[in-house]
């Protein structure tokens, strides 16, 4: 395999070398990607139902995507007024149409048996300008659109046998990925910088370990808090569970956002607004998200030396805060 994914993103901008800093963040990424598939039982040779199966996943599309828009806005319709966005900036026939278009080109490429990370080269920069379309007057639309995104692909996945689910649910993954996270917005800012550049090369050391680093610490905090449960099941349910870790390498990218852009700018405009906006809504508690960053912080502090460190630091403490009990007093 080749390491490609998501650098198309990167392709994409006008002007940019081959051996720009944007583009080996992005092939990095993509080899975090092939490691993670690489490793993934789950990910064999497809067997032979799968004409069924992708029959299934067309069928179900509309409905799906139907049933989701009502889902998500039955969920978070009270939080939007009570954020005071503007409804004028949440079309649902538009969000619905760039939802059944990306769901589309995906089952397509699982029909083809293509991997998940072609799938990323070949969505990655569709999802880019999704995301940007939609973070462009209002960064927290962002948290709408991502949950119909997840919600569809949550439905699709229950008409699918449990013996193929884990396989589909890595391509939804990458959806997930590219709406959840900042990565244009770190590729734009990796842009600026050299090759050498320390700062850039920090964030390249630790992104091949952003979902080691996700996984241990879902794997701690659901030792810490076995019996918690969320508006989508316990912490180790699997769909729960998926989403956790997708969340922890969303405030690694964030962390990676700042300390590129030397900015409290993307926690402060979109990461902080958009949790408060969907975890209370999903009953995730404020103590959780606190021993998160806690153990994020101590994972970070034994990869990276001291001066490399510093750079993550006032970043680190700015999450802490943010999220602090002088701020969230609730507790489990």
């Amino acid at each position: 395999m080749q390491a490609e994914i998501l650098s198309a993103e990167a392709q994409d901008a006008p002007g940019t070398p081959h051996g720009s800093p944007v583009v080996h963040l992005a092939q990095a990424w993509a080899k975090k990607y092939l490691q993670n598939l690489e490793s993934d039982p789950n990910l064999l040779p497809f067997k032979t139902n799968q004409n069924q199966i992708i029959k299934n996943l067309k069928t179900s599309l509309r409905p799906a995507s139907i049933k989701a828009w009502n889902k998500t806005e039955k969920l978070i319709s009270k939080e939007l007024e009570r954020h005071q966005i503007n409804p004028k900036l949440i079309n649902p026939w538009q969000i619905s149409e760039d939802s059944f278009r990306i769901f589309e080109k995906t089952i397509e490429l699982y029909a083809h048996q293509d991997s998940p990370y072609r799938l990323a080269t070949v969505i990655g920069s569709d999802l880019g300008k999704i995301r940007k379309k939609y973070t462009k007057e209002d960064p927290r639309v962002i948290g709408f659109v991502s949950m119909q995104f997840h919600h569809t692909g949550q439905m699709l996945l229950e008409g699918i046998n449990k013996s193929e689910q884990d396989k589909i649910r890595q391509y939804f993954k990458v959806i997930d990925d590219h709406l959840y996270m900042p990565l244009p917005r770190a590729y734009q800012a990796a842009a600026t910088y050299n090759y050498n550049s320390p700062i850039l090369s920090v964030v390249q050391k630790l992104l091949p370990c952003i979902t080691e680093i996700a996984t241990k610490i879902c794997d701690r905090v659901i030792k810490l808090y076995p019996t918690y449960f969320t508006y989508s099941g316990y912490l180790n349910d699997p769909v729960v569970k998926t989403a956790s870790i997708r969340d922890v390498e969303m405030f690694q990218v964030y962390l990676w956002v700042c300390v590129l852009e030397q900015s409290i700018a993307a926690i402060q405009q979109e990461l902080f607004p958009l949790t408060v906006m969907l975890y209370p809504t999903l009953k995730v508690r404020w103590e959780l998200v606190r021993q998160m960053i806690h153990l994020l912080t101590q994972e970070i502090s034994s990869r990276l030396g001291k001066s490399e460190l510093s750079l993550f630091e006032p970043y680190l403490q700015v999450l802490w805060e943010m999220f602090s009990p002088e701020i969230f007093p609730d507790s489990l």
